[in-house]
């Protein structure tokens, strides 16, 4: 794992600009778990990286839906939630499905290995404050290798 980015979000005007210096880290098709408790701001930033590629309407919470698409210019924004689900892996087909026309797949409360995720994106409530982290799982692999 690498350390990509290492923020303190104090602000909702915080975490919007991290999601716009987060965007250009993560590459065309890019799948990131997104990891934090209950109330991190998981779904917020969601709302900001969606904003940053363009959709201009309402990104919620997929708790009970399990997964949102949001179509963006630069193509779907998949936003899964494993939460609720006993064996997360049963939502894996359609996730994966989803991710063949995807831009960016977020997927909460999943195992990034499970998942195929290339990043970790990593929300840890600090005192008043969020500590965010992006992390590049597995550095130095090319893909088709």
């Amino acid at each position: 794992m690498r350390l990509l980015l290492a923020r303190t979000l104090g602000s909702l005007e915080d975490t919007r600009a991290l999601a716009r210096e987060v965007l250009p880290l993560l590459p065309p098709g890019a799948v990131v778990a997104l990891e934090g408790p209950l109330g991190a701001g998981k779904t917020t930033l969601v709302r900001f990286l969606a904003e940053a590629l363009g959709f201009r309407g309402r990104v919620t919470s997929p708790t009970y839906t399990l997964i949102h698409t949001y179509p963006t210019p630069e193509g779907l924004l998949v936003h899964a939630d494993l939460y609720r689900l006993p064996d997360p892996q049963s939502l894996l087909p359609q996730l994966l499905a989803a991710e063949e026309e995807a831009r960016l797949t977020l997927v909460e409360w999943g195992d990034p290995e499970a998942l195929g995720a290339g990043f970790l994106l990593r929300l840890r409530p600090e005192g008043e404050v969020r500590r965010a982290e992006l992390w590049e799982l597995h550095p130095g692999e090319q893909e088709g290798v």
